[in-house]
């Protein structure tokens, strides 16, 4: 390559120091990532018992290794060898893609098959032969053999033709245009079926976002049965305890409380409203009560709808499914 740095000779503290310094920045870069799944605070913990959550270790190492070896000894061969880019822009090409191209029409045929032209055989061929693209290229390619996996569309290779055809007062030879512009020696034909097609489903999937983004809940809430399906009182009633787990996700501090869509049930405890903290979330015991009682001799599950919401500001809330147990008779 023929603008790589080179790597420094007889600097071993130096490339030590550089790998160092590289290997403390991709454990942040894989903390940051893991914090997409476990919250900061929580994942600070973890790490600090790491015997316990050995499982969690492993991912975290596991991507700061891939970080270091990436960087450190992968390097631009990730392109070549890795990157899916040119594997998914391979299966949408056609003739009237724009992608970078050498001109054989007035370069001249470098690669005859299997055979390598030192300079094109044509009489008026106007590539040197000088293989500044080739030198220049970051994933060290040749161009001029056709379009190639490998390649990353960086023109890299065309601006060092261009510097070359310069001295000759031509431009260069390797374009940006698509196989049939340069074959007929028209305009790239931008609007086709093919990317009118991409474009409708582009904007397709941008309504439906818009659409989903439209509907997010305004607060979270799981709701979890514990380890006792019911319990009877003295007095013949029967209560159920869950485990809700509540979230603010709103930006300033509100009351919550639920309701039952049953009025045969109601909520004996928390008997009154709680408050979050914006952005904070909290795990409530809730105990739901009911006088009714199982006519069946087998135990009844009654399908019930729990909503959630902000007291001090009814728009906020949201609704769960849940179930609620009688004993048999």
């Amino acid at each position: 390559i023929q603008n790589k740095q080179n790597e420094p000779q007889g600097q071993i503290f130096k490339r030590a120091l550089a790998v160092g310094i590289w290997c403390v920045l991709a454990l942040i870069i894989a903390a940051n990532f893991m914090w997409f799944f476990v919250p900061p605070f929580e994942f600070l913990a973890y790490i600090s018992e790491p015997s316990e959550h050995k499982i969690l270790l492993a991912f975290w190492l596991s991507i700061a290794a891939w970080l270091v070896y990436d960087v450190v000894i992968l390097k631009e061969n990730f392109c070549v060898y890795v990157c899916p880019y040119a594997r998914v822009q391979s299966v949408m090409f056609d003739s009237d893609t724009i992608q970078v191209i050498y001109n054989q029409k007035r370069g001249g045929v470098i690669y005859d098959g299997r055979e390598k032209f030192k300079k094109p055989k044509e009489e008026g061929a106007l590539c040197t032969g000088c293989e500044a693209c080739v030198r220049i290229c970051p994933t060290h390619i040749d161009i001029r053999k056709g379009m190639q996996l490998e390649c990353i569309n960086c023109l890299e290779c065309s601006d060092a033709c261009a510097k070359v055809m310069g001295h000759f007062n031509e431009s260069s030879l390797i374009e940006w245009r698509s196989i049939n512009s340069q074959n007929e020696n028209k305009k790239v034909k931008i609007f086709r079926f093919r990317t009118v097609a991409y474009l409708v489903i582009l904007c397709v999937v941008l309504v439906a976002a818009a659409l989903m983004s439209g509907k997010k809940e305004s607060m979270l809430l799981n709701i979890n049965r514990t380890s006792e399906l019911y319990k009877v009182l003295d007095q013949g009633e029967v209560e159920n305890s869950y485990v809700f787990l509540v979230q603010n996700t709103q930006s300033k501090d509100h009351k919550f409380y639920f309701e039952i869509d049953d009025k045969s049930i109601e909520i004996s405890r928390p008997n009154r409203p709680f408050t979050l903290k914006a952005g904070a979330k909290q795990k409530v015991i809730v105990t739901l009560k009911s006088k009714n009682e199982n006519t069946s001799e087998k135990d009844l599950l009654k399908h019930i709808n729990i909503r959630a919401y902000a007291t001090d500001e009814p728009t906020i809330s949201v609704q769960r499914a849940s179930t609620f147990i009688y004993p048999k008779r």
